[in-house]
């Protein structure tokens, strides 16, 4: 089985949730479904994580009573497990589309469903839905995915692999994609730009990792990208 089967299989088990208004698919199997034909050639992770809005929450737990396959982890709620080995692990992450502040972190309680919501995710608007086998499955536009990876001072491994994702993601970009980016900029603050600035320019100089987006080819646009957020 390829991990393009586990992960359509386990978008297939909590298909329920994904038909909830504002319930995207994101994270770093975002660049894996927009290659074509959903190829999921980049086995950037072992999981899948779904941002819920703040305001969907009710309606997400009436429908994950539909959602077979998979459990709920007695250790972490928000993390649901799967039953076998032909799905993968879900991670539930809240976000709330009206947030102001991109760094804030905060806790929504709740015994069944608690969620660690991340202001950075309030840049995430939904975008055409990909299909693929039968599925319909929501996704972020690509400029709001890649300022929320752009927005977080990354350091060490794991945060060369949220650059990568960048990577992913910037190869798939279409000029508009970019313009959205960049027009989205101007309205942020001074600090938050340079932190943009800093990931683009540590994106730029980072070598290939197997199985992960190839930085190489996006170097091209992460210059121009570069100069163009250096003139906002």
């Amino acid at each position: 089985m390829t991990f393009r089967d586990r992960l359509l299989a386990t978008l297939r088990c909590i298909a329920p949730v994904l038909e909830v208004k504002g319930v995207l698919v994101i994270g770093s199997e975002v660049p894996n479904l927009l290659e074509r034909g959903a190829a999921s050639t980049l086995v950037i992770s072992q999981d899948v994580d779904i941002g819920i809005p703040i305001s969907a929450h009710a309606e997400v737990k009436r429908q994950l009573e539909l959602v077979s396959g998979l459990r709920p982890s007695s250790e972490e709620p928000s993390v649901w497990l799967p039953a076998d080995a032909t799905c993968i692990e879900v991670n539930f992450v809240g976000f709330d589309p009206s947030s102001s502040d991109p760094g804030s972190t905060w806790v929504f309680e709740d015994e069944a469903l608690p969620l660690m919501v991340f202001g950075a995710l309030s840049f995430l608007r939904e975008g055409p839905p990909i299909h693929a086998e039968g599925l319909r499955v929501p996704v972020p536009r690509i400029a709001g995915l890649l300022l929320e990876k752009l927005v977080t001072d990354r350091t060490g491994e794991k945060g060369d692999r949220d650059l990568l994702v960048c990577a992913g993601l910037i190869e798939v970009s279409t000029p508009g994609d970019l313009d959205e980016l960049v027009e989205t900029l101007a309205g942020l603050s001074k600090e938050i730009k340079q932190t943009i600035r800093a990931n683009l320019s540590s994106l730029s100089l980072l070598p290939k990792l197997a199985g992960m987006p190839d930085p190489e080819l996006s170097r091209g646009p992460i210059a121009v990208l570069l100069s163009r957020v250096g003139d906002r």
